[in-house]
């Protein structure tokens, strides 16, 4: 037995985790169908949903290891550029995540 994360995002704002127990050897998609809370919620086929392992997309055919995390990602419904403006825009001052220190001059 090897004990797996899931983890899926229904809709904005809320992040579903679950700890699942799947055999040995056993694969993304047989982890995920086997998972009823994660398929009760999904209206699209497997094939058609992005799935990735700590961070990067694999194939439903990746075998699990021991504390895999399997991410299931939503598509973009907005630009990541756009929403920035639009951030900018309500907020009426510029966004900073990073910014030099100001010289002691200043």
């Amino acid at each position: 037995m090897a004990r797996v994360e899931l983890v899926w995002s229904p809709r904005a704002g809320d992040v579903q985790q679950r700890w699942l127990d799947v055999e040995a050897g056993s694969t993304v998609e047989s982890a995920l169908r086997g998972c009823a809370d994660f398929m009760a919620g999904q209206s699209q086929p497997l094939d058609r949903l992005r799935i990735g392992i700590w961070g990067r997309v694999r194939p439903l055919a990746t075998p699990l290891r021991e504390r895999d995390r399997i991410e299931v990602y939503r598509p973009l419904t907005v630009d990541p550029k756009e929403a920035r403006r639009l951030r900018y825009a309500k907020r009426g001052e510029r966004i900073v995540s990073r910014h030099r220190p100001k010289s002691r001059s200043e």
